[in-house]
């Protein structure tokens, strides 16, 4: 169940003196929800990101904070409300670890900037929520570039906003670490009931850790949606023009295109035996065809993209006579056949026979070397 509106954008346009770069974004962001925007580079991402801070104006429409115009607030109001994390690096002169996340407390220090206890304990809290506080004492220029985008989180976390914006918080980061984020900002938004806008390139982590998803194609226009409503079909291979390949979106994962020219070599694979052979193929250059592969198994997303050709059988329905045909001739032709697939069944009982008519023929082989 959602929870108050933190923001809402009506009919907004971004841009740079004047020039709109996108137009027309309109999106509500409730309480314990993360929105994360998704774009090719140079699509408008941080522009966005921007004008929500108030660091560029808005070109036209609408910006409301906890149902107020933005507009309408003071530097200081916003700055107790939104807290941000851009990608620019910092320039620190003996600085620690703290001392830079501290400067997150900035809104409520006053014009000297002293930490009361309350503040240090604060600070303290986000540093050892982001894993960072064993770090606290060490020189900020002196620790990795991972670790300085964790402190930097914390910084902005020691300001307990109510609305984090983020600019690739995952840039300089090592999967692992690229997960450990994304997964403690998952239960932060939802423990704290703060929202969450971020940028991403990582469309596989952005499909499995957002609730909405604000897609910026290279034309300039907004499409908003859930991940489930968002990453679907050839959606994403339109917003991003991908040429050169393809986007699986039940694997999170860009394909290239098939090698083309005659298969060479025949995969019966099955229940994803078969992918690593055809990754393999591909980067090898040789053309294949895969067969006889059910529309619902693990290997047809990735033998559909680089496979020459692909003899298939509809979901939960045993391989057919003319399926086993379109195979056996496919076999008569390629000099070599590869049975990935040692498991049969009912359903793929005849990939079984296809492999006992290619051990006859002389074309099977064990593995492709």
């Amino acid at each position: 169940m959602s929870g108050q509106i933190i923001l809402e954008t009506r009919a907004l346009t971004v841009g740079y003196l004047n020039k709109a770069v996108v137009s027309d974004i309109s999106f509500q962001l409730h309480q314990g929800e993360i929105l994360t925007l998704i774009g090719p580079n140079g699509a408008g991402k941080s522009t966005i990101l921007k004008t929500i801070t108030s660091e560029l104006p808005c070109l036209s429409g609408e910006i409301l904070l906890h149902g107020k115009q933005i507009l309408s607030l003071t530097a200081s109001e916003i700055a107790k409300q939104i807290a941000v994390l851009f990608t620019e690096r910092i320039s620190t002169e003996r600085m620690t670890c703290f001392d830079v996340a501290a400067a997150g407390r900035y809104p409520y220090t006053g014009l000297l900037g002293l930490l009361s206890e309350t503040d240090r304990a604060i600070v303290r809290d986000a540093l050892q929520a982001v894993g960072m506080l064993s770090l606290a004492d060490r020189d900020f220029r002196k620790i990795s570039d991972g670790q300085r985008q964790s402190i930097m989180l914390a910084r902005a976390l020691a300001q307990q906003p109510d609305l984090l914006l983020l600019d690739e918080p995952t840039s300089y980061l090592d999967i692992g670490r690229k997960l450990d984020i994304l997964t403690f900002l998952r239960s932060y938004v939802k423990e704290h009931q703060i929202a969450v806008i971020q940028s991403l390139h990582e469309l596989d982590l952005a499909q499995k850790f957002s609730d909405l998803i604000l897609c910026i194609n290279g034309h300039h226009t907004v499409e908003a949606g859930t991940p489930e409503e968002i990453f679907q079909g050839d959606r994403i291979s339109e917003i991003f023009a991908i040429q050169s390949g393809s986007y699986n979106p039940l694997f999170g994962s860009a394909e290239p295109i098939a090698v083309s020219g005659e298969p060479k070599v025949f995969v019966i694979g099955g229940g994803g035996s078969g992918i690593p052979l055809y990754r393999a193929l591909y980067r090898a250059g040789i053309p294949f065809a895969a067969g006889v592969i059910h529309e619902n198994d693990l290997d047809y997303p990735v033998c559909s993209a680089l496979a020459v050709k692909v003899i298939s059988e509809k979901p939960f329905e045993p391989i057919s006579d003319d399926a086993c045909q379109q195979a056996v001739r496919m076999i008569k032709t390629c000099e070599t056949v590869i049975c990935s697939n040692q498991t049969f069944g009912p359903m793929n009982a005849k990939n079984k026979y296809l492999c006992e008519y290619a051990e006859q023929c002389g074309k099977q082989k064990s593995t492709w070397k």
